[in-house]
């Protein structure tokens, strides 16, 4: 786990890649994660897909109702279905967590850390559920989390619900739960600019990994 004499020694590229197709951020995480080294650097992708579902990993076909004609992919993140579309910010972590003496249940916690800290600066009070990783208000969703660990390093990462088109969800059984309520940072009254939004994010990932100790699990 970083210190915070190291903090300052440490570099995160962070790079906004726009509104994308999934399917070639997926390849270009997992290309990047293969051939990394050392050396290589870590990396904070964001971007919004196209509108898509997606199944992790433990992922079942069962939770799919009604898709539509929305895309359903499987993939290679921990977790069930859940749905990707404009309006909704996506942070992949593409992350040496060997390098920094991580495992993933801290990564995740700081990952939850950094919306919830976020949230906080708009008067909104997130939290956690006990096995059931993202980040709620209430009983409502509004950040999901999957991660993929490789040869010590991570990618996928978070998204959260800015603006995007809640019926989407309706689609599905969200994270496998059926009747899970889903909402919006605006539904909230939080009328903040995408781009102000990454940047809280990444500041607040980059503070928090060196401070994973004094969460609450």
């Amino acid at each position: 786990m970083l210190r915070e004499n190291q903090l300052n020694n440490y570099n995160i590229d962070v790079h906004d890649l726009g509104i994308t197709e999934y399917d070639s951020v997926w390849q270009k995480m997992k290309n990047y994660s293969k051939t990394r080294t050392d050396h290589s650097s870590d990396l904070i992708w964001f971007t919004e897909h196209e509108a898509i579902y997606t199944l992790g990993q433990n992922g079942k076909n069962e939770h799919i109702i009604n898709p539509g004609k929305i895309k359903i992919l499987k993939v290679d993140r921990g977790g069930q279905v859940t749905y990707h579309g404009p309006g909704q910010i996506m942070m992949y972590t593409l992350i040496d967590i060997k390098r920094i003496k991580l495992n993933i249940r801290q990564l995740i916690l700081i990952l939850e850390e950094s919306i919830i800290n976020l949230l906080s600066e708009y008067k909104v009070s997130g939290h956690r559920r006990r096995n059931a990783p993202g980040v709620y208000v209430d009983s409502k969703k509004i950040a999901s989390i999957g991660l993929r660990i490789t040869r010590g390093s991570s990618y996928h990462g978070l998204a959260l619900n800015h603006n995007t088109d809640l019926k989407a969800f309706s689609g599905i059984n969200t994270c496998g739960y059926k009747d899970l309520d889903i909402i919006n940072m605006n539904d909230l009254g939080i009328d903040e600019n995408k781009k102000t939004i990454q940047m809280q994010l990444a500041y607040y990932f980059k503070k928090n990994l060196f401070n994973i100790t004094s969460y609450s699990t």
